[in-house]
C-alpha cells in the first residue's frame, strides 16, 4: 500500500491502480463542480470527457486516466460537501 493524499486527508492506496476507481470506492466521486456549481465526477470513465479533471501534484489531470504513483497529492475542484 501506497499512501496518498486528497483533498488534505491521507489516503491508503495502491500504487499503479487508477485514481478514479479509488476515488469511486471511497464513496464520494464528486472531483470538480461545474461554473453553476453543479458537482460533476466519473462520466465516462475512459478519458473522453473531462468530467473527472482533478490536480494531481499541483497539475490538471483526469482522474480515469491517472495511475496512483506513492506520495500523490489530488485535490478535487468543488462539488464538495
Amino acid at each position: 500500500m501506497s499512501d496518498i493524499t486528497i483533498d488534505g486527508e491521507t489516503v491508503a492506496a495502491t500504487a499503479g491502480d487508477n485514481l478514479g476507481a479509488l476515488l469511486h470506492r471511497l464513496g464520494d466521486a464528486r472531483l470538480r463542480a461545474t461554473l453553476s456549481g453543479a458537482p460533476r465526477g466519473l462520466f465516462c470513465g475512459m478519458g473522453t470527457c473531462f468530467d473527472c479533471v482533478v490536480l494531481v501534484d499541483g497539475k490538471p489531470a483526469r482522474a480515469c486516466l491517472t495511475a496512483i504513483r506513492p506520495g500523490m497529492v489530488v485535490e478535487r475542484q468543488g462539488g464538495q460537501p
